[in-house]
């Protein structure tokens, strides 16, 4: 990490930051592994002036150019994924595998959007006055600011960046203060593109502040916290900018009596205790039918107890959390729970044997609906289970939130399936299959959850604009210009 460590990637070559450093912890060891760099004013104004005119170039290029040079972006992506998911799993804990997996997952959304980019470019419309042409056009915004949290930086940063590539634009992203590095290595995957296209500046929140707001950026994309989420909100509404936010989520996991146990808790394991619980389509709240909840509790807890927590570059299941402070958070949660009356099944504590990181057990609770873990983002290994007499009050408590990204179903039961789907006020709804995605499929929720849709089609739309153009063959006189004929007055 010498290399970017303390730098900045501004038009395809890393500068070293002159501002404050912040050192970046791995959080299994403790360890000191680099430093980041807080970016000055001066320095994203360099980086701001460089994307305006690499935006430019790139969308002086063809389509099919442009597809040309994004399928590159993707064959490095996959070529540098070993090395980027080393960087990552030091940086912010999680299993190798998950890692590795993320230059991959990152790499198919730039090949789809490679593709879908060029099919259209706006439409034609039927003209309202004959013999013109009139269409709409789609254009790129400009820059665009995305700014990505720890948890997945490689693969939301792909999303977000590969269809504001696709779509013309240039793109300046502002990392995770967590994982800086992440992001910092795999900008050697773009250095093939126009200069200054593809750009990392590093630092805390004033940094993506002052992005958000500068005039030279035209739109913003951001995944974080329901309060930073907001306040991004606020800043791009001062300039007008469009804004796509995926803030918080708290998803149900509802489990029926028609569903395979086995699969339903090896499903619940794998939605709750991913990535340590640090994702935002975490299964944070499970609804378990009364008749089925005694079983499922027992398998779940002794999943839980199976699974393997360590540093993530060994042979392991579960890595630390990404920071001492995200643990201590988490911790406070359950302690906060067992006070109300929620009883630990497995878990609830940090390993003894690994003391030196920010490791906490897979943690299973009986608990109540109206406690304080099933009403906010645990964003960690929690499994709180609640047990319900029915599926109208699984639904009806899934729907008690002030978030609404997704939620999950297990059923082999086509009505129960069908009225969850239907009535589920979420985004994203997963019956038997948690925690998937689909490029072409848009991403997104409801509520506090944000505003916008990342992938698919309309996560390109979030960065292009819509031109009306009407074109007449020829320059002759409408009869409906001055001057007016005298039989038109009201007292004609």
């Amino acid at each position: 990490m010498r290399e970017t460590s303390a730098h900045h990637w501004i038009n395809n070559d890393y500068v070293a930051g002159s501002g404050p450093r912040t050192p970046v912890i791995n959080p299994a060891t403790g360890e000191t592994i680099a430093e980041f760099a807080h970016a000055t004013a001066h320095e994203i104004d360099k980086a701001i002036e460089a994307s305006t005119r690499a935006q430019r170039e790139w969308w002086a290029m063809s389509a099919l150019d442009r597809a040309a040079a994004m399928h590159r972006v993707a064959d490095r992506m996959v070529e540098m994924s070993r090395t980027t998911g080393e960087v990552l799993t030091r940086e912010m804990g999680k299993p190798f595998r998950e890692s590795n997996w993320e230059g991959g997952a990152s790499a198919s959304s730039f090949r789809y959007y490679a593709e879908i980019a060029r099919n259209e470019q706006g439409r034609v419309a039927g003209p309202a006055i004959a013999g013109q042409l009139h269409m709409v056009v789609k254009e790129p915004l400009g820059t665009i600011v995305s700014i990505v949290p720890f948890n997945f930086p490689i693969l939301l940063f792909g999303w977000q960046a590969a269809a504001a590539l696709a779509a013309g634009n240039a793109v300046i992203v502002k990392p995770s203060e967590l994982t800086p590095m992440t992001l910092l290595t795999l900008m050697r995957a773009f250095d093939h593109l126009p200069a200054g296209l593809v750009q990392v500046v590093t630092g805390g929140a004033e940094v993506g502040q002052m992005l958000v707001a500068h005039e030279h950026t035209h739109g913003v994309a951001f995944t974080g916290s329901v309060p930073a989420a907001q306040a991004v909100a606020r800043a791009a509404s001062q300039r007008f900018k469009p804004a796509l936010i995926e803030a918080s989520g708290n998803d149900a996991f509802i489990v029926m009596p028609s569903a395979p146990m086995d699969a339903a808790v090896r499903g619940a394991a794998f939605a709750a205790f991913l990535n340590c619980g640090q994702v935002c389509t975490s299964a944070e709240r499970f609804y378990v039918h009364e008749s089925v909840y005694d079983e499922f509790v027992s398998g779940l807890a002794a999943m839980a107890k199976s699974l393997r927590v360590g540093n993530g570059l060994d042979k392991i299941d579960v890595g630390p959390m990404a920071s001492v402070r995200e643990r201590d958070r988490v911790e406070k949660i359950v302690n906060r729970a067992v006070e109300q009356g929620a009883n630990v099944v497995t878990g609830g504590r940090r390993p003894a044997a690994l003391s030196a990181g920010a490791f906490f057990e897979p943690t299973v609770l009986e608990v109540s609906h109206d406690m304080d873990i099933m009403h906010g983002e645990c964003f960690g290994p929690l499994a709180p289970v609640c047990k319900v007499r029915d599926l109208d009050e699984a639904i009806a408590r899934a729907n008690d939130s002030q978030l609404g990204l997704g939620a999950n179903i297990y059923t082999e039961d086509l009505a129960e399936a069908f009225r969850a789907v239907n009535e589920i006020e979420t985004g994203i709804v997963w019956v038997n299959t948690p925690l998937n995605d689909n490029d072409a499929i848009p991403f997104g929720g409801r509520k506090f959850t944000g505003a916008g849709r990342e992938l698919g089609a309309e996560g390109l739309e979030q960065f292009r604009r819509s031109k009306m153009v009407m074109i007449a063959p020829t320059a002759q006189p409408d009869p409906e210009w001055f001057p007016y004929p005298d039989s038109d007055a009201f007292n004609a």
